[in-house]
């Protein structure tokens, strides 16, 4: 293998150097010791499903195609896949340049282009992911045991929350076995592992140190095993955004546009969003009871928002009361959708329509559906979007928000018109946006994603005194393919990092986009709203 690529999801150097103090990982601390290594800049917005395609495209989201976990067509939405990323991958590369490539776990690469090698798609694939060559699964299984993308839902009653914690290390060593396996079995030029649950163990298990340790230490033991039976020439340690405490707020950004009268909002049913109805009973409350008498309080619900009686000034109530939880076990969950206010897409001006886009949607006729903003309006309706949330200060006074900025700030390329309109950049990433109505200001998850990553480049030519200081996500691509001599692209947004020879960019034939396919399995939503990343 001449290059090996290490994806550690949500990896950063305060994540790391109390491992390395504690000799926790020494594989991965002799590659850092060993070579060039600093802190990576993430994109914006630095979330898995958009930061991850950025890095092995080396293109930022307008070039790509991909801002978020979820796909919007009008108003509609999709969990997104491969078929959403319209640009050639690190692996697309070597591949018309004759060489080969395994990929195992890069999240948003199902289903799978042709290649010379092998691909097992990860995080968003389904648990029974297509894969290249075909019946390689199959193989795997048989090979190195029962492949699974996702851990057993912490919401299965099965499950427990250590059993869970165990199979998340099961699952960290199978994704470095299935790459052994595979590139025995391949011989590739080009090897590229992600390790997921580096980030989770963050979301399901906050503040839990210990476990966050076990996860790096299953992660180091099957490097260190990649490393002694394989020799890269090169490696390449990379992650798609950093990991930390949120000590400000959930921030309600649609409840602010509300009181503007940028928002309407509805209880009709009809402007809750989807990923709000997918979810389950043990998540909600009650449960999801379709008999006689949960439709007729499906219909009191739906009257009593009407009358102004919504679920969240019902929740309130209940709350002050002490009976918000004996509710939330016996209120069927329709009538919990009946009585939700929510945006109303089809007659607001401006919204934010998913918190990982970090940033707000305007309405504008002629490319929504039923856009309501005219064109010519357009940019006063954006600035005074950027003038409310510019001027918003959370309960201490402090600013909300360090930037909100035109999506032109970050984001630009042929696909840029399908990201939100305005970005609002949290004050040094503190404070999560929600697309929930109702008190502007609630808890954040108390751990989430930063914008500085970590990157590290070791091995053969590899300058070890290399100032990499200002790394960025979009450097990754064109430094890997220059590790083969291979041009880096010149529409791509990084450049070749100093530790390594450059090739001089070239430019190549325009990608060919194949027709969008559907995310068929609805567990992959659900899995998301496991994790927060779906309200």
């Amino acid at each position: 293998m001449r290059t090996l690529l290490v994806g550690l999801d949500a990896a950063c150097l305060p994540v790391l150097e109390p491992l390395f103090e504690t000799d926790a990982v020494p594989n991965l601390e002799a590659i850092f010791d060993e070579g060039v290594s600093g802190p990576l800049r993430s994109q914006v917005p630095p979330w898995t499903a958009s930061a991850w395609p950025s890095l092995y495209t080396g293109k930022n989201p307008g070039k790509h195609g991909v801002f978020d976990f979820l796909s919007f067509d009008g108003y509609d939405w999709d969990v997104v896949n491969n078929s959403d990323i319209k640009a050639r991958t690190i692996w697309d590369y070597l591949d018309e340049n004759g060489l080969t490539s395994v990929i195992v776990n890069a999240p948003v690469t199902d289903p799978p282009r042709e290649i010379s090698g092998a691909i097992i798609p990860g995080y968003l694939a389904p648990n029974e992911p297509k894969c290249q060559p075909e019946g390689i699964l199959e193989d795997i299984r048989e090979s190195v045991g029962e492949y699974r993308v996702y851990a057993e839902r912490e919401t299965d009653d099965r499950v427990d929350e250590e059993a869970k914690f165990e199979e998340y290390v099961r699952l960290t060593h199978l994704r470095g076995e299935t790459f052994r396996y595979l590139t025995d079995r391949f011989d590739p030029d080009f090897g590229f592992v992600q390790f997921q649950k580096t980030d989770a163990v963050f979301h399901d298990f906050p503040g839990e140190m210990d476990k966050v340790r076990a996860v790096y230490e299953a992660v180091d033991e099957e490097i260190g095993a990649i490393l002694e039976q394989f020799d890269p020439e090169v490696v390449v340690v990379a992650s798609d955004h950093g990991m930390g405490e949120y000590d400000g707020y959930e921030v309600r950004v649609n409840e602010i546009l509300k009181q503007e009268d940028l928002v309407e909002t509805t209880t009709d049913g009809r402007g809750v969003p989807s990923w709000f109805q997918l979810k389950d009973e043990e998540l909600v409350g009650g449960e999801n009871d379709s008999s006689s008498d949960s439709k007729s309080l499906e219909r009191l619900a739906a009257l009593a928002a009407k009358g102004g009686l919504t679920y969240q000034r019902g929740k309130a109530i209940l709350d002050k009361l002490g009976l918000a939880e004996f509710v939330g076990k016996h209120v069927p969950i329709g009538a919990v959708f009946a009585a939700s206010e929510s945006v109303s897409f089809e007659t607001s001006k401006a919204y934010l329509r998913s918190g990982s886009e970090l940033g707000v949607r305007l309405n504008v006729e002629g490319r929504e559906p039923n856009g309501v903003v005219p064109e010519g309006e357009y940019e006063s309706v954006r600035d005074e979007v950027i003038e409310i949330l510019t001027a918003l200060t959370d309960p201490e006074g402090r600013p909300v928000f360090d930037e909100v900025v035109p999506r032109t700030a970050y984001i630009d390329g042929p696909f840029a018109e399908e990201a939100v309109d305005v970005l609002c950049i949290p004050r040094e990433f503190e404070n999560s946006l929600s697309v929930h109505v109702g008190d502007v200001f609630s808890t954040p998850e108390p751990w989430n994603h930063k914008l500085d990553g970590v990157i590290a480049v070791a091995g053969k030519g590899v300058d070890s005194d290399a100032n990499i200081s200002e790394a960025h996500l979009f450097d990754v691509a064109p430094t890997v393919l220059s590790t083969f001599s291979v041009a880096p692209d010149t529409a791509m947004d990084g450049e070749t990092l100093s530790a390594v020879n450059p090739v001089d960019p070239k430019s190549y034939p325009e990608f060919e986009i194949s027709e969008r396919s559907k995310t068929e399995d609805e567990e992959v939503a659900q899995r998301l709203e496991d994790l927060g990343y779906l309200e």
